[in-house]
């Protein structure tokens, strides 16, 4: 078994916006299931995520609410959703 960590963050503490957007990831993924690749906080777009080894990452930007991202592997083009059934839809399309 491998363990999780939480990549990305540089400071002494997670900020209160990156928390929150965190939990809401944690939330999102609740009711998901797939195995997870990582955690972290990407400083170049502000989102925290949790990426997903099918490929879908859930993502928050400031504390807002999850969005599910997916990337073409072919161009690098990112498409964000409101629910992952979206999201899982797009990523079949590649």
């Amino acid at each position: 078994m491998e363990n999780l960590s939480i990549t990305g963050f540089t400071r002494p503490s997670i900020s209160w916006c990156e928390s929150i957007g965190l939990s809401k990831c944690f939330e999102a993924y609740a009711n998901i299931g797939e195995d997870i690749m990582q955690i972290g906080f990407n400083p170049n777009s502000g989102y925290t995520y949790i990426a997903l080894e099918n490929g879908v990452s859930i993502c928050s930007s400031m504390g807002d609410d999850a969005h599910y991202n997916v990337t073409n592997p072919e161009d690098g083009e990112e498409f964000f959703f409101e629910s992952y059934k979206e999201a899982e839809y797009k990523l079949s399309t590649f």
